[in-house]
């Protein structure tokens, strides 16, 4: 056949599925760059401005050098993130080796849609996970076993971060929202009963600490055995096994009586169920008791930490919009329900125990950071009304008090009953003094959040603060500590003393590359290069299930400083991002 006129535009006309495939091929293109873009300006800046933030304590816009060296960041990282992710699709399609040495193996990969294994395999309350007789009770077993020394190494267990307080709640019943009111009642009933029956606080608290290893090492046991479902090999699963029992950041919070251990493993217990939400979809829905697990899941979560509340509620309508077509098959409801159930809990448990309300300082950390900075360093800017405004909220006794890295000395001398009078005030202070030092205001919030975000930072927010038991000199990682009415009785010393090294000495002096592997901000960087990979090839199905996870960190960069504790799910929820989707 032969085409007349102008052969191009006929040959368009004749070839419209091939005009849609280049068009998508560019918008894909277009995309992908946008993305490697992306992660590249973010990298630049986390990296340039951490380390000025960690060495001068703000960020000098002034220093060409900087700027340069942070230009050439941003191109580098977005140029190379693009070329790897062009050679991983490469690899996937069988036209090259993932790095010249790997060749990659999708035949093993669910379909989103389920696959016959799953819709065959028996039910269990979590979920219909295809496990061999006494899988589960092994896995778990090990994990315990794996746990068990370092409970020894440091009996009764690391019993810090407010743990006196919330025991000494439930002791003389006076109750305040501060603190999680389940996590309360759980922790302080639970060691309030074994002291009255032992008499030793040591076993109350050893009886505590028995109970959360157990709850978080069966999340731990049943997220491996969802691996084994969805392809991963089994040396990588006795990896990841190590990895759970062993790595001593998620063994500090295991064995920890503070409530981000129970939050995070909760956290990563929901990120596994909405992963087999999007991959299984009817077959999950089909199953009351996956619909119960998972509504039950994301009640308790929250009850935990406040906001995963707030993470959860702005993270609902990202899921009804994925799953709009299907809303009517359950998915609103299963999504609504535990706003509701939570709301209900949350009020019940409030008025149960006549708790006082929660302290608005609590939520206007940065503000007042923000306040502070200007105060300490700008005084001189503003007018004897403005301070005398800024004073009768937060004592200038408190003031005084500004440390750049922490807010708690600042934020706990706040003015609550004026606040609650008169916040407008309050507020038109902090609008004048945003137009009049934007760089002020944008140094105190990040240097109480830097942390999170540049992988070498330093976590000694804490330096110079004596505790129960020691004072924190180079090192605040993590607490370590055991406060009254506990006392430490280490059974395995040698093993005591590393976590020690790790916690509260100088191990991240010592080994700075290996310290990496405990950094928030090297995590954040493997994370964003993963998820924005899958944005650029559309690939939604691999970023919904983690949205609860990001945008519970996103809350904590809002908060009062940057340490583990508040975003321990970043290494739980490790693992998944290596579990592959349908159209990966």
């Amino acid at each position: 056949m032969t085409l007349k006129g102008n052969d191009k535009t006929a040959g368009r006309r004749l070839n419209p599925a091939g005009n849609q495939s280049r068009k998508r091929g560019h918008d894909n293109e277009v995309l992908a760059w946008l993305m490697s873009g992306l992660f590249g300006v973010l990298s630049g800046l986390f990296l340039v401005w951490g380390y000025q933030l960690e060495k001068i304590d703000r960020i000098d816009l002034s220093d060409r050098n900087a700027n340069l060296v942070m230009l050439m960041l941003m191109i580098v990282m977005a140029v190379d993130a693009k070329h790897v992710w062009n050679n991983y699709n490469a690899a996937k399609k069988g036209e090259a080796k993932l790095f010249g040495l790997f060749v990659i193996n999708t035949a093993d990969v669910v379909s989103k849609k389920g696959d016959a294994s799953s819709k065959a395999a028996g039910n269990t309350l979590l979920g219909k996970i295809p496990l061999k007789s006494g899988t589960f009770l092994f896995r778990w077993g090990m994990l315990i076993l794996l746990n068990l020394p370092v409970l020894l190494a440091e009996y009764p267990g690391f019993f810090v971060y407010d743990a006196q307080d919330e025991l000494n709640e439930v002791l003389t019943r006076t109750f305040s929202t501060h603190h999680p009111l389940l996590h309360v009642l759980i922790l302080g009933g639970t060691i309030a009963l074994v002291h009255k029956i032992t008499r030793s606080w040591n076993l109350g608290i050893f009886a505590y600490m028995l109970f959360q290893m157990l709850v978080i090492t069966a999340i731990f046991a049943y997220v491996l055995g969802f691996m084994e479902k969805k392809g991963v090999g089994r040396k990588s699963r006795i990896i990841w096994m190590i990895y759970y029992g062993v790595f001593p950041t998620i063994v500090m919070f295991t064995l920890c009586s503070s409530k981000d251990g129970l939050f995070s493993a909760l956290l990563l217990l929901l990120t596994v169920f909405l992963i087999r939400m999007v991959t299984e979809r009817e077959a999950f829905l089909q199953d009351k008791k996956n619909v119960a697990a998972f509504i039950l899941t994301a009640v308790l979560m929250p009850c935990f930490r406040h906001n995963g509340f707030y993470a959860y509620l702005v993270f609902v309508p990202f899921a009804l919009w994925y799953f709009r077509k299907e809303l009517k098959k359950g998915f609103l409801t299963v999504f609504i329900l535990p706003v509701f159930f939570y709301l209900i809990i949350s009020k019940s448990l409030s008025m149960g125990f006549s708790s006082e309300i929660t302290h608005h300082q609590e939520m206007l950390t940065v503000p007042i950071m923000q306040l502070a900075r200007v105060y300490t360093y700008e005084k001189d800017s503003m007018t004897k009304e403005d301070r005398e405004i800024l004073t009768s909220y937060v004592p200038e006794e408190n003031l005084n008090l500004y440390t750049p890295r922490v807010s708690d000395l600042i934020k706990i001398g706040f003015n609550n009953e004026l606040y609650e009078q008169d916040s407008k005030s309050f507020w038109k202070l902090w609008a004048k003094n945003l137009t009049q030092h934007p760089m002020t205001y944008l140094n105190a919030w990040f240097l109480t959040s830097y942390g999170y975000w540049y992988p070498a930072a330093k976590i000694e927010v804490y330096e110079g603060t004596t505790v129960y038991t020691f004072t924190y000199d180079l090192n605040s990682y993590f607490g370590y500590e055991v406060e009254p009415p506990g006392e430490r009785h280490s059974l395995i010393p040698a093993l005591d003393s590393l976590y020690r090294y790790i916690s509260i000495g100088c191990f991240f002096y010592d080994q700075p590359i290996l310290g990496l592997l405990f950094a928030p901000g090297l995590l954040i960087f493997i994370y964003m290069f993963v998820l924005f990979y899958r944005i650029s090839v559309r690939n939604f199905l691999g970023v919904l299930p983690f949205l609860p996870c990001i945008l519970t960190y996103l809350t904590v960069i809002l908060g009062p400083t940057y340490l583990v504790r508040y975003v321990v799910y970043l290494w739980l929820c490790f693992p998944l991002i290596f579990v592959r989707f349908d159209n990966e």
